[in-house]
C-alpha cells in the first residue's frame, strides 16, 4: 500500500475521531481489520501525533485560514492537521509532505480543496518563526492541552501542572508485567538481552521491566506462551497494594481489558476465587483472551457492577478491585485522542459514576476486607474528593494509608504523577471495612 493510501486512511481515521465516532483506538483495530496491507504503525505515528499536537497545530490551521470550513469538509481539515503534522514534527522533506497532502483532496473527492490545503501548508512553512512566537503568547497552543482541562491541572496543582502538560506529550515507555508464576524478572531480562532487546528493571514492582523502544509484542520471548503482559508499572502496583491472601474471594469490578485480573492472579500464583466483571461482551473478550494466554483462571461475568442483583450471589468478597471509569487525564501520553474526546462536561458524570459504584459495592465487601479504589486520572474530585466524601459518609470505612517515595501523599491515598520514574498518572485509595 502506497503512503499516500496510508495517508489517507490516516486521515479518514482523525475525521471519524474527531466527529466522536470513537476513540483511536477502536478506529484503528477497525482500519487494520478493513485493510490489512496498511502500514499500521505508520497511521498510528500520524493519528496519534497529530491527536498528540492537536491544539497546537489546529492553532496554526487557525492562524492560516481567513475562515473556517464547513461541518462537511471535516476531512479536509483533518488533511491540513496531518500535512501541518508532518511539517512541524517529523522528518518528511517539506515538499513531499505539500505535495502528498495536496494530492489526498482528490482521493477524497474534492478537487477544489487542493489550494487551500497547498496555500495553507506553504504558509505555514514561510511563516515558521512568527508562527513560533505566536504559539509562546498562547497556552493553548504552547502546551497542546484544551484549556478546561489546564486549568484544572493548574487548580489541582499549582506547583507542578506544568510539568503534567509537558509529560503528556512525551510518549510513554513500554511496560512490561513478568508472569513471575512463569519466570523471574531478570530470568526474563537475560532473555531479552538474548534477543537483542534492551530493557531495565522497574522501581516499584517486582514483577515491571522497561523496555528502551516500544516493539511488537510479537517480537517479545514467550509472550504467546505467557511470559509476559504489556501493563504499565503503575497499574502493576494494585496487586501488591491490594494484596490478597491466597484462597481469598476476589472480585475486579471494573476488569477488561484484565491487565489488573491477571496481576492479581499472578500475584497469588491463580489461588484465588476470582471474578473478573465488566458491562462490556466485546472488552471481556480481552480479559479472556489473556486468561488464556496466561493459562490463569476467572470467573467472567458480564454485567453492571452497579446493578449486583443481576450477578452477586450475595456471598462477600475478601476483596474488592474498583478501578474506576474515569477522565484518563493520567495516560494522555498514551492515549493522546483524550485530550480530543474528552469534555468538561463529562467529568461529573464520571465522578457520579465513581461515587455510585463505591456505594453499591461496599456492601458486597465483608467485614475486615479491602477495597482498593484506583483511577487513571489526575483530577482530585476523581480521586482524592471522591474518598474523603465516601468515607464522610460511610460508618464502617476506613482509610489505610499507602506510602510510595514518589508519590504525592494525598489526604486520602496516593498520588502518582504522568512520567515521574517513567509512571503514568495514578491513583490509589485503599479502604477497609471495619
Amino acid at each position: 500500500m502506497s503512503a499516500v493510501s496510508n495517508r489517507l486512511l490516516a486521515t479518514k481515521a482523525l475525521n471519524s475521531l474527531t466527529s466522536q465516532q470513537g476513540s483511536l483506538s477502536s478506529l484503528l483495530v477497525s482500519l487494520a481489520r478493513e485493510n490489512p496491507a496498511a502500514n499500521l504503525p505508520l497511521i498510528r505515528e500520524y493519528t496519534f501525533g497529530v491527536c498528540r499536537w492537536y491544539q497546537r497545530l489546529d492553532f496554526i490551521a487557525q492562524s492560516m485560514m481567513d475562515k473556517p470550513l464547513r461541518k462537511k469538509d471535516n476531512d479536509i481539515y483533518c488533511l491540513i492537521l496531518l500535512g501541518l503534522y508532518q511539517l512541524k514534527f517529523m522528518r518528511t522533506p517539506a515538499h513531499a509532505a505539500i505535495n502528498e497532502t495536496v494530492s489526498l483532496t482528490r482521493l477524497l473527492k474534492k478537487n477544489w480543496a487542493s489550494k487551500l490545503v497547498n496555500a495553507v501548508l506553504r504558509r505555514a512553512q514561510r511563516e515558521e518563526d512568527q508562527l513560533g512566537l505566536a504559539i509562546l503568547t498562547d497556552n493553548k497552543a504552547r502546551y497542546s492541552h484544551p484549556r478546561w482541562l489546564m486549568d484544572a491541572l493548574k487548580k489541582d496543582w499549582p506547583d507542578s501542572f506544568e510539568l503534567i502538560l509537558e509529560q503528556n506529550n512525551l510518549q510513554a515507555p513500554m511496560t512490561l508485567r513478568v508472569n513471575s508464576g512463569a519466570v523471574n524478572r531478570q530470568n526474563y531480562l537475560e532473555q531479552l538481552q538474548q534477543a537483542g532487546i534492551n530493557a531495565s528493571a522497574g522501581n516499584h514492582s517486582h514483577s515491571s521491566v522497561i523496555l528502551e523502544s516500544p516493539i511488537d509484542v510479537s517480537e517479545l520471548p514467550g509472550f504467546y506462551d505467557g511470559l509476559v503482559s504489556v501493563q504499565d508499572e503503575a497499574s502493576q502496583m494494585s496487586a501488591h497494594l491490594l494484596a490478597p491472601a491466597a484462597g481469598s474471594r476476589v472480585l475486579d469490578a471494573c476488569a477488561a481489558p484484565g491487565g489488573k485480573t491477571c496481576a492479581l492472579l499472578e500475584y497469588q500464583a491463580g489461588q484465588l476465587d476470582m471474578i473478573a466483571l465488566d458491562n462490556s461482551n466485546q472488552r471481556l473478550q480481552r480479559v479472556n483472551e489473556n486468561l488464556e494466554r496466561l493459562n490463569l483462571k476467572a470467573s467472567v461475568i458480564c454485567a453492571d457492577a452497579i446493578d449486583t442483583i443481576s450477578w452477586w450471589d450475595g456471598k462477600p468478597f475478601d476483596a474488592i478491585l474498583l478501578d474506576a471509569p474515569c477522565s484518563g487525564t493520567g495516560v494522555i501520553r498514551r492515549h493522546p485522542d483524550i485530550k480530543v474526546l474528552r469534555q468538561k462536561s463529562d467529568i461529573e458524570r464520571l465522578i457520579q459514576i465513581q461515587q455510585q459504584l463505591l456505594d453499591t459495592l461496599w456492601p458486597c465487601l465483608k467485614q475486615g476486607g479491602k477495597l482498593l479504589y484506583s483511577t487513571c486520572s489526575v483530577l482530585r474530585h476523581e480521586n482524592e474528593l471522591n474518598i474523603e466524601a465516601f468515607i464522610a459518609k460511610t460508618a464502617n470505612a476506613r482509610s489505610i494509608s499507602l506510602t510510595n517515595h514518589k508519590a504525592v501523599n494525598c489526604s486520602f491515598g496516593i498520588q502518582f504523577l504522568p512520567g515521574t520514574d517513567q509512571l503514568d498518572g495514578f491513583y490509589y485509595a485503599l479502604l477497609e471495612k471495619y
